[in-house]
């Protein structure tokens, strides 16, 4: 599964810089024939039925070529323009999408909440609305976007979804779930997909199934378990500019990773990949490790001699390092940046 090293370095710096599947280069080249243009191919209608059998639920999917638009196309059909978002205030949607939230939600607010490991839970959500609840003079929730697993690596169990399922049903607010790392969520959660998005009477309204950190080119899937939000999205979709002409492409490789399990092997890969790298900085971890996602103290010196030792990765902060492990990432490799930490 785990292809040779190409990199001149031991890469550790994101998973959106491994390369691509030789599964779904097989799955593209196969869809390389001739049918209809944009959505309307045999590949993009499998799409529904496909992610209502690994839900075990109705559940509507369309393909789209980034995360940002995933989660943007999602939360437009439950906030609207004069309405906002609950958010993490390091969240994804807030920190790293450029504003694309509030282009596509027409200037909908993002509503920043605090909480540990970058999750929310129903009281920290409140701290941020009840204050100014039926206030026609402050922007009102209309949906809480959660990160599966969260910015900083941890997954919600399926407990704490249950409280903020139940919480925003009783407020009225749509839950979005950003998933650009639900793989490995769901890998560390056992391997539920289910376990991994279900809130108290379900699972999420909308959950935003990330494919490219863990082996897709340009593909992932907006899913939706209101399936008539489906066509308000489809809309949408095209008014972005995100309705691609050959979307079989992006099908191809969104079916690909779900046969046969590979989303899950590959996430469950990485996840094994960083426990290895997390057996050797036990003492400097800043965040338990429940993904693929390590943040762990260093100084500048030591960060120094890790990048003299070949390998690459991100500073975090002053005094911190972010490693993220991948579906390529060589055992060697990870065991090598674990003893390296150690021996510091």
């Amino acid at each position: 599964m785990t292809p040779a090293q190409t990199f001149p370095f031991k890469p550790f710096l994101s998973d959106n810089a491994a390369p691509v599947h030789p599964r779904l280069w097989e799955a593209m080249r196969k869809a390389d024939e001739p049918d209809n243009p944009y959505d309307g191919d045999a590949l993009s209608a499998e799409l529904d039925a496909a992610f209502t059998a690994l839900f075990g639920r109705e559940c509507a999917a369309l393909w789209v070529a980034t995360g940002t638009a995933a989660n943007c196309l999602a939360l437009a059909t439950m906030c609207a323009p004069h309405g906002g978002v609950v958010c993490h205030r390091e969240a994804h949607i807030e920190v790293d999408e450029g504003g694309a939230p509030g282009f596509f939600l027409h200037g909908a607010k993002l509503m920043h909440a605090d909480g540990e490991g970058a999750k929310l839970t129903p009281e920290s959500v409140v701290a941020v609305i009840d204050p100014i609840r039926n206030d026609v003079h402050q922007v009102q929730p209309h949906a809480i976007a959660i990160t599966q697993a969260s910015e900083y690596g941890r997954a919600y169990s399926p407990a704490e979804l249950a409280a903020l399922g139940a919480f925003a049903k009783e407020r009225r607010l749509g839950l979005h779930m950003d998933g650009a790392r639900f793989a490995n969520a769901a890998a560390h959660l056992g391997g539920s997909p289910d376990a991994a998005a279900r809130a108290a009477s379900g699972p999420v309204d909308s959950l935003a199934f990330g494919f490219i950190k863990n082996g897709g080119m340009g593909a992932e899937a907006v899913v939706l378990f209101d399936p008539e939000a489906a066509s308000q999205v489809r809309y949408r979709r095209k008014r972005a500019g995100h309705l691609q002409c050959k979307g079989r492409y992006l099908a191809a490789q969104i079916l690909a990773m779900l046969d046969d399990g590979l989303w899950l092997a590959n996430a469950a890969h990485a996840n094994a990949a960083a426990q290895e790298v997390a057996a050797g900085c036990a003492d400097r971890l800043l965040h338990p490790v429940e993904a693929n996602e390590l943040f762990v103290h260093l100084t500048e010196a030591e960060r120094a001699a890790l990048r003299a030792q070949d390998f690459a990765f991100y500073d975090w902060g002053a005094n911190s390092a972010r490693f993220v492990t991948a579906w390529n990432t060589r055992p060697e490799d990870a065991q090598a940046l674990g003893k390296a930490i150690a021996a510091l």
